[in-house]
């Protein structure tokens, strides 16, 4: 009976990792294939005038004015909901981790998550676009700074589920160990459980930033767009995801080129800012080691 349930085991646990090994080998097909195709188009399009030349000249132009407004925005709503999301993270790993408060807490924050960020764009131009449409008499005033809001609703969900679930995962007997010798609980939070979780919490803020880079939704509702260099977030802002959009629906074939350009930078830069934060996040370990 004993040889029986574990020859059972055994093969439950080979069929388990063979689908879990198949899973992940589909996976990665996939992704390689998009990133294939996705380096196979845009790479012929990739020079200097995509750098320096705006939208505003069509198929002789680039992206400089996408790539600004782009930029602009993300660093604002990365500005506005980094803070925010670790903070909050924090409040619900060490505060409030075993509270009705808490859990009501994860679970608006869950259905944040999960929104689509077609709502949010709505509901920062119901909020935010409209009114001050209002106070210009009229004209919609769309705006960076409109969008970069609706980008830090989307990114703020990611960072504060990514901060709490790594504070958690700290061990306690870190915790144990700071209180024992009289540490206050706030100085315990920031100098020893936030360091311990520090390479987690930069990932989740990493996570969030690369959703952001390629959000095209909310910012049609929102910045709108802008053929022209704009780098002042209260008027109208070109954004590369908005920029795609506008050249995959149109039939130019040239347009279809500059637009798979725009596709591959976005996904050098998220491919670029996780190496350096990785890099960052190995040498300070190593030099506090």
């Amino acid at each position: 009976m004993a040889v029986d349930i574990y020859v059972r085991r055994r093969a439950v646990n080979v069929v388990a990792m063979l689908l879990s090994g198949l899973a992940a080998a589909v996976g990665l097909a996939f992704l390689v294939w998009i990133l294939w195709i996705t380096v196979k188009n845009g790479i012929s399009a990739l020079d200097l005038k995509l750098f320096t030349k705006i939208t505003a000249y069509a198929d002789q132009g680039g992206l400089a004015n996408a790539i600004v407004g782009s930029l602009v925005m993300d660093m604002i709503a990365l500005a506005l909901c980094a803070p925010v999301g670790v903070l909050a993270g924090t409040f619900l790993a060490e505060y409030a981790n075993r509270t009705k408060l808490g859990a009501v807490i994860r679970f608006l924050n869950d259905i944040l998550l999960s929104a689509p960020s077609i709502v949010l764009g709505l509901f920062v131009y119901v909020i935010i676009v409209l009114p001050m449409s209002n106070l210009t008499h009229g004209a919609v005033s769309f705006s960076g700074l409109a969008g970069a809001i609706a980008l830090a609703l989307i990114g703020l969900p990611v960072i504060v589920r990514t901060t709490d679930e790594m504070l958690q995962l700290v061990p306690g007997t870190l915790r144990e160990a700071a209180l024992s010798l009289g540490i206050p609980q706030w100085k315990l939070t920031i100098q020893v459980l936030m360091r311990a979780a520090l390479s987690g919490i930069v990932t989740g803020v990493l996570l969030a930033l690369a959703r952001l880079a390629g959000e095209t939704a909310p910012l049609l509702f929102t910045a709108f767009g802008n053929n022209f260099m704009v780098a002042n977030p209260l008027d109208k802002m070109a954004s590369i995801p908005v920029a795609i959009y506008q050249y995959t629906n149109d039939p130019n074939p040239a347009l279809h080129a500059i637009a798979w350009a725009g596709a591959l930078l976005i996904t050098l830069f998220v491919l670029l800012l996780s190496l350096s934060a990785r890099w960052y996040l190995h040498r300070h370990k190593v030099t506090h080691d």
